[in-house]
C-alpha cells in the first residue's frame, strides 16, 4: 500500500479459522468452570482478570468487579443484551471496536487485545463473534492474570495465565487454518 493511503473496504485481513478437527479440543475444559454464586465468589477473589463474553462481563460488573479488559459482541444465548450503562466503568478506561467473523480469530482482534493490554485495558466490542478472543487474551495478558470466558448453559471458565496456558493457546492457534478474509474498515 502506498504511503499515506488507507485500506479500502475490500482490504484483506489475516485470520485463523477453526477447522472441524479442532472443535473438540476447543470444547475441552482447560480450567475450572464455575456458575452462579460460586462464580461470583471466585471473581471477588481476583485482582487481575479479563472477561470474554457478554454475560460473564456483565456479571462481573454487576457484582462491582471491573475487568481489566472486557470483550463483548452484544449477542447472548439468553437474548438479554447487556445494559449500556453497566459497561460505563469499563468503557471509561478505553473502548475499541473491531470486526471478527464467527469461527475465526483475526489479526485485527489479536492486535486490539495486545494494544489494550499495553494501554490500560477497557471495553473491546466485537462486530461479529467474540468467542475466540479468549485465546487472544491468554496470549497477550501477563502471567498471573486470569481470563474468564463464558460457556453457555454451564457457567464461566477461569483460566490462569501462565507459561502452560500460553503454550496451549499457541498450539491451538497453530492448528487453525490460516486464511485471508475481507472485513472492510
Amino acid at each position: 500500500m502506498p504511503p499515506g493511503s488507507t485500506p479500502s473496504a475490500s482490504s484483506e485481513e489475516t485470520a485463523w479459522a477453526v477447522p472441524e478437527s479442532l472443535r473438540p479440543d476447543l470444547a475441552r475444559r482447560y480450567a475450572p468452570v464455575h456458575s452462579g454464586a460460586e462464580a461470583d465468589r471466585e471473581m471477588h477473589l481476583l485482582t487481575d482478570f479479563s472477561t470474554c463474553g457478554d454475560v460473564v462481563t456483565a456479571n462481573a460488573l454487576r457484582i462491582g468487579k471491573v475487568p481489566f479488559i472486557g470483550v463483548i459482541d452484544h449477542v447472548t444465548r439468553r437474548d438479554r443484551p447487556v445494559e449500556p450503562g453497566l459497561l460505563a466503568p469499563l468503557a471509561i478506561r478505553g473502548r475499541r471496536v473491531v470486526r471478527n467473523p464467527a469461527g475465526m480469530l483475526t489479526q485485527r482482534l489479536r492486535d486490539a487485545v495486545r494494544e489494550m493490554v499495553g494501554t490500560g485495558g477497557g471495553l473491546l466490542e466485537v462486530e461479529g463473534e467474540e468467542d475466540l478472543a479468549s485465546l487472544a487474551l491468554v496470549e497477550s495478558l501477563p502471567s498471573g492474570a486470569t481470563v474468564i470466558y463464558g460457556i453457555p448453559g454451564e457457567g464461566a471458565s477461569f483460566v490462569r495465565v501462565n507459561a502452560a496456558s500460553k503454550e496451549n493457546v499457541r498450539k491451538l492457534i497453530d492448528r487453525m487454518e490460516l486464511r485471508k478474509v475481507r472485513l472492510g474498515d
